[in-house]
């Protein structure tokens, strides 16, 4: 019985077990692991192996950097392929944009098996597109696409990403009952259900075709009121001649013309003679136009699914390099990965600031010091 138990006890545990599709932290011999397109030729910025100007961790908290301005990015890594049928998908990666970045993506790509990695370029057929994207004051958002039958979904709300100099853990999972959720830095700020918040299916509603409007339906709230009439003192003029104007002892009407007093605003003025409003005995309301069931709606219950998931990739633009993407996870245990995420970005985060604030008072005084000396030049 005790064997039996030990037994069933293994094998929950076992079931339990986190399934770690692909992970990268950007260890030893990471260009091996990874492959650069060529596609752009010239065009193709370069990745350095780096920690960054400041950091948590000098060894931990390297990962790869692009490495010089306006340039394309391309990388890649494949991995065993997979399907998430009937299990929860997570993808999860740190970004930090430590160059104050102005306008440059900063999302992965998942992409099938079946990827070109030598030429993946932006026409390279993906499954999902997740990360953060910047340019200018107007995009500052996260990407969340889906690829479905061959189209390239957008998330239909806005989603803000951060958009200082520190690294950011970014986190998207997809469940099999088709719901989502966004996290950064562990914590959530999205979530939904697919079929809400993506144009996957044609929607549920339409408008009824032979439905119209009924020619005698009345949506006129407030009518004139028939029985109200102008007063027969209404009608003033705007402007009148300024009754206490007097002609100037020196005018000459020879020589200046006809005298005619100042024209000012007309104090019994009353405007345009509007008839008053009452309530409308005719009124139905705004007519509603009638919706049936959409004959061309069909659900999906798989709209989570991938059958071939196989690669994962940076296909990128930035105006102004210097981006660290680290710390990679696509696994299937939502928990695991917010702990690997505290694992890895949490324990290093504060250590991180501190150095950054270190760096910006050392920068502050040397500036403070700088201006000082170039007032004292100026004075002698």
């Amino acid at each position: 019985m005790k064997t039996l138990l030990c037994l069933a006890a293994l094998f929950c545990a076992a079931l339990s077990e986190p399934t770690i599709y692909f992970e990268e932290r950007f260890g030893d011999g990471w260009e091996k692991r990874w492959v650069e397109s060529t596609h752009k030729g010239a065009e193709q910025g370069k990745f350095v192996h780096s920690a960054g100007k400041f950091y948590g961790d000098a060894e931990l908290d390297k990962g790869i950097q692009t490495s010089q301005d306006a340039r394309f990015y391309g990388l890649s890594a494949a991995f065993d392929k997979f399907s998430n049928e009937g299990k929860t998908l997570v993808i999860q990666f740190t970004v930090k944009h430590e160059q104050n970045i102005d306008c440059g993506g900063g999302y992965v790509k998942v992409f099938p098996s079946t990827l070109d990695q030598g030429d993946m370029h932006g026409d390279s057929p993906y499954n999902i597109m997740f990360g953060p994207d910047i340019c200018g004051p107007g995009t500052k958002k996260v990407h969340v696409i889906f690829n479905y039958k061959d189209k390239n979904l957008l998330v239909n709300k806005d989603i803000r990403c951060k958009d200082d100099v520190m690294t950011h853990l970014y986190t998207l999972i997809v469940r099999p009952d088709n719901t989502y959720e966004v996290k950064i830095d562990n914590e959530k700020v999205e979530s939904g259900k697919l079929e809400d918040d993506w144009n996957f299916l044609p929607p549920k509603k339409i408008k009824d075709p032979e439905a119209k409007k009924p020619d005698d339906w009345d949506e006129r709230e407030k009518i004139d009121d028939p029985d109200d009439t102008k007063p027969e003192d209404w009608d003033k003029p705007e402007h009148i001649p300024d009754p206490d104007a007097k002609k100037p002892e020196d005018w000459d009407d020879e020589m200046d013309g006809e005298w005619e007093p100042p024209m000012i605003d007309n104090p019994d003025y009353k405007g345009e003679w509007k008839p008053k409003q009452i309530d409308n005995p005719d009124y139905k309301g705004k007519w509603v136009h009638p919706e049936i069931d959409n004959p061309e709606y069909t659900p999906d219950e798989n709209l989570y699914k991938y059958d071939d998931i196989g690669a994962i990739g940076f296909d990128l633009w930035q105006v102004k390099s210097g981006t660290i993407f680290d710390n990679i996870l696509i696994t299937d245990d939502e928990d695991h990965a917010k702990k690997v995420g505290d694992e890895l970005w949490g324990v290093t985060k504060e250590a991180e600031k501190k150095m950054k604030d270190k760096q910006d008072e050392e920068e502050r005084k040397k500036r403070e010091e700088e201006e000082k000396k170039a007032k004292e030049e100026e004075g002698k």
